[in-house]
């Protein structure tokens, strides 16, 4: 007779497949030897055989069905067939003679109506085990999730504690991800520029791979990271401690949803204030280049004929510098208005008591009203798609209400931050001023003005208002006005309403 191998491995881990079909294999040659089978064909596939459809389990009916083989050779009748349908197969084929025999190391068979009874009760026993297996894994899942706590596997930033049966922070790999997330906010990084990033800190996946686009994008779209997680079309709220706020992951999506992309340009030779003016004649780009070891900032005039002329690097330089040295903070005076911010902060905890208070009391309402959801879906008094929808708004809300709480109570008020960060940014214009770092600086001036121009070797931009103000008074109590409203010729085709700029006349 003519057997074909037939070695099988249910889809768990690559490596143990690999390791499973190769001792199979190995044990069925030496089998084959010891028995002095004839083996025509060797055929492996790791696929589950809880449900029909193996591709080689096919291929290898067929081959019997033509001939070509005369019985099967496999390590053990559940290899086979999990399923009544294969099993079936494998039965009729001995009935009507298309298999004449299987030899199992592991099983006794004979074909003869008590050998094909046993071999029956066999291919019974292992759909009972799959069958078993499923209802103990979904039995746990329920157990997981009457406990919030997600029944699969955890995703890249959290690690599964068998101890526990929980969700755990991967405190190694968590800050990566919350990393991501605060890139991604600030609108300033394409997916591709994240993956990159993340790949040079060093995250990789749990197999050891760099983080492709999808899979960055996939992470930065899951709930998960900010509490919730969702598990067969219903939302949930995990015990699992989140790594970001719900309010940077709503910024993400609304990031993601526009599609904001920055464009970056290589060049040869860096030029620090290249990228941030336009000419204030014809509104074109300004470009650079460097003649006799100087650089030389000059409009591309690609749009009209253009009379500005090039202007030298140092001379920009300086007249930047003029604008800092109106918003510049000492380090000594930083510290003491910082310190006036912290008590001023104190007083807002104290202040803000009644405001947690009623918040913790709509928590409470939420949480009522949860219960009273789920005792409306299970007396049938609304859908299942009702309760899922309601479910997950409500829950959204909790989560907002608990943020907002927490935010209050560690003393985040929202005023303070931003005045934190201008009173810092005034030190670090400070600061550019003693390294005079142009790189910096450039990106000082565009994060904190608008309309940046160039015109008859003067440069002028739109600061933000607190800046604006600050620079004013400093240059009032000089008896100096280095602002003034934009001259309207010069403003033609740039903006149709007149706003307050900044301009440093050229020495």
């Amino acid at each position: 007779m003519k057997y074909i191998i037939y070695a099988r491995k249910s889809t768990e881990s690559e490596e143990r497949q690999i390791m499973s079909i190769e001792s199979q294999l190995s044990e069925l040659k030496e089998f084959a030897a010891k028995e002095k089978l004839e083996i025509v064909a060797s055929l492996c596939e790791a696929q589950t055989a809880k449900e029909p459809g193996r591709i080689k389990f096919a291929e290898m009916l067929s081959f019997l069905e033509s001939g070509k083989a005369d019985g099967i050779l496999s390590w053990n009748p559940d290899r086979l067939a999990r399923n009544s349908i294969d099993g079936g197969q494998i039965i009729y084929m001995l009935d009507t003679g298309k298999i004449k025999d299987l030899k199992f190391p592991t099983h006794w068979f004979e074909n003869t109506p008590q050998g094909k009874f046993m071999l029956n009760i066999a291919f019974g026993q292992s759909k009972y085990y799959v069958d078993n297996l499923s209802e103990n894994i979904k039995r746990g899942h329920r157990a997981k999730l009457r406990k919030s706590i997600w029944p699969g596997f955890a995703p890249l930033g959290y690690t599964n504690n068998h101890k526990t049966r929980d969700i755990d922070v991967d405190h190694e790999k968590a800050p990566f991800i919350r990393k991501g997330f605060e890139l991604y906010a600030t609108g300033k990084y394409t997916l591709k520029q994240i993956a990159k990033i993340l790949k040079d800190l060093g995250l990789r996946s749990y197999k050891g791979n760099v983080l492709s686009v999808s899979c960055v994008q996939r992470f930065l779209q899951n709930r998960f990271y900010y509490g919730l997680f969702e598990f067969k079309g219903e939302t949930h709220q995990g015990t699992h401690e989140p790594v970001i706020t719900k309010k940077l992951f709503d910024k993400c999506q609304e990031v993601m949803k526009d599609r904001g992309h920055i464009k970056t340009r290589k060049a040869e030779k860096t030029f620090p204030f290249r990228g941030l003016l336009a000419c204030g004649e014809c509104s074109c780009a300004i470009t650079a280049e460097t003649q006799k070891g100087h650089n030389y900032y000059r409009c591309t005039k690609k749009k009209i004929a253009c009379s500005q002329k090039y202007v030298r690097e140092e001379l920009l330089t300086e007249q930047v510098k003029s604008f800092l040295q109106k918003v510049s903070l000492s380090s000594q005076d930083t510290e003491k208005v910082l310190r006036e911010l912290d008590k001023d902060e104190q007083k807002a905890k104290a202040s803000s008591f009644v405001i947690v208070q009623n918040l913790k009391s709509e928590l409470s309402d939420i949480g009522t009203k949860l219960n009273k959801l789920l005792s409306a879906y299970l007396d049938e008094i609304i859908t299942s798609e009702e309760y899922a929808t309601q479910k997950q708004k409500m829950l959204s809300l909790k989560i907002e209400c608990a943020e907002e709480i927490r935010e209050i109570e560690d003393g985040i008020v929202s005023w303070l931050e931003p005045a934190r960060a201008w009173i810092k940014s005034l030190n670090q214009a400070e600061k550019l001023l003693s390294s005079g770092d142009k790189s910096e600086m450039t990106t000082f001036l565009k994060q904190n003005g608008s309309n940046h121009i160039l015109i008859d070797k003067s440069f002028s931009f739109s600061p933000e208002k607190p800046f604006q103000i600050l620079a004013e008074r400093r240059v009032s109590r000089r008896s100096a006005s280095s602002f003034h409203l934009r001259n309207p010729e010069l403003r033609k085709g740039r903006d149709s309403n007149p706003r307050e700029t900044f301009t440093s006349l050229p020495r």
